[in-house]
């Protein structure tokens, strides 16, 4: 009989959840998660001398734990580019102890390329080629390897203030383009302000970028991942954060016939601190540095030396009104190609000195990106903008074909079918430049169906 009362009773709490979820899903257009409660804890004393109690009793725990695990983790989550949105399921046990969510979304981009394509599936001003031809001229993509699948788990342990946050979330861009093999994208876990760790660099701020249907997005901005040890810090009632991490170095340089890579030694240093205001500190303005120690061995002298890069940045998020809103970044310094994502990878950390080639130098670099959203409706906003990054002169240049300046402009409209179901058409320009002055551009336009879980 015992056993029976329990199954009943368990069916009735599956029942009640998806009812739940169907009043959810009409009443909230954010789209907010069903929550499942598991591990119910009963006693045979309750169970024997009043089933009806026992059955509400189990009832307050678990909308007890469904509002407590959902707050849990809508407060874990990040705002901004190329971020994950509400979870539909959430698993939490009796007394939300520890919860966790499954979730992503699937992701299709097409487009077409014509006045000289980039071969590339994102649009990316430094692969724009130089040289016209047959072979680039026009070119049809899709590409679905953005799609997402995220795990986050909360753990609310009696003995600490704080909850441990553990994240996991992977794509499918790991292997060559079109393979669609796995990726880890992000792999943390966070604890009292801190964060242990792959993440997306510090350097990054991560509301200060427009949203595109092109995944790179604007060249002047810093969307890379990094492995980490993380600090930050909010004060004075969330208006203000301070942050400052060690991130594993990531060197691209160009080393010559005379000097060899070798493995690191020092952790690069990105340090922040950003003023926020609003209700709900919507807006802000951060300012943020980057410090790094790069090793290299001089096989003329036989001994390493090291290269000292830095970069500084000011960026911010305003709105101006509920309807528009501004974003904005510029960033400068030397060697530090990690840190704007069109030089990241293309060996321009330090080249050797054209003036006597027996040397080294880090390269100055440069750049800035603007742009504007208009939300029209609550499921529908156009927005566009303006990016440029460019690569000084130090003692002429090492090569005529070498990078000097890339743009990209873009202009979009996004419009939500449902709080999970997204649609978008876009169209990007991209030039490179180099630095004997031969240049060209190329045009794309996109389109995105989108479909979270």
């Amino acid at each position: 009989m015992k056993k029976l009362l329990l199954l009943c009773l368990t069916v009735g709490t599956v029942l009640t959840a998806a009812a739940q979820r169907r009043h959810w899903e009409r009443h909230n257009k954010a789209g907010e998660p069903t929550v499942y409660i598991i591990s119910v804890k009963e006693s045979d004393t309750i169970w024997s001398n009043n089933p009806a109690l026992a059955q509400q009793h189990i009832a307050q725990q678990r909308n007890a734990a469904a509002k407590a695990a959902v707050d849990d983790h809508r407060q874990a989550m990040r705002p901004g580019v190329k971020q994950v949105d509400e979870p539909s399921v959430v698993f939490a046990n009796h007394k939300n102890s520890f919860s966790f969510t499954l979730g992503g979304y699937v992701a299709l981009r097409a487009s077409y390329s014509f006045d000289d394509a980039v071969d590339n599936v994102d649009m990316v001003p430094f692969d724009v080629p130089i040289a016209s031809s047959f072979a680039n001229r026009q070119a049809l993509g899709m590409d679905a390897t953005t799609s997402r699948l995220y795990l986050r788990a909360i753990a609310n342990p009696k003995r600490l203030k704080n909850p441990i946050v553990i994240y996991f979330d992977a794509d499918f861009r790991g292997g060559s383009e079109g393979s669609y093999t796995p990726r880890l994208r992000s792999g943390y876990v966070q604890i009292a302000g801190f964060t242990f760790g792959r993440d997306v660099t510090t350097f990054c701020d991560l509301t200060a970028a427009p949203t595109t249907i092109d995944f790179q997005g604007p060249n002047a901005y810093n969307f890379n991942f990094a492995t980490m040890i993380r600090y930050e810090l909010p004060f004075l009632n969330n208006h203000m954060k301070f942050g400052v991490a060690a991130e594993m170095p990531n060197v691209s340089g160009t080393y010559g016939q005379t000097f060899m890579p070798v493995p690191q030694r020092v952790p690069d240093f990105p340090v922040y601190l950003q003023v926020m205001w609003g209700k709900q500190r919507q807006s802000h303005i951060r300012a943020s540095a980057v410090f790094r120690n790069m090793y290299l061995y001089n096989d003329s002298r036989q001994t390493t030396t090291d290269l000292f890069g830095w970069g500084v940045q000011a960026s911010g998020n305003i709105h101006i009104t509920k309807m528009i809103q501004l974003f904005m970044n510029g960033v400068y310094g030397e060697g530090i190609t990690p840190y704007i994502q069109d030089l990241t990878g293309a060996g321009l950390d330090f080249t050797p000195n054209p003036a006597d080639p027996t040397r080294i130098q880090t390269m100055p670099m440069w750049g800035w990106q603007a742009a504007a959203q208009i939300n029209i409706l609550p499921n529908l906003f156009i927005s566009g903008g303006y990016s440029m990054v460019q690569v000084q002169h130090k003692n002429g240049f090492y090569a005529e074909n070498q990078y000097r300046r890339g743009q990209y402009i873009f202009g979009n409209v996004f419009y939500s079918l449902s709080p999970r179901f997204k649609i978008a058409a876009e169209y990007l320009w991209a030039s490179r430049k180099n630095m004997n002055s031969d240049e060209n551009h190329a045009n794309r336009v996109n389109i995105l169906f989108k479909y979270s879980f």
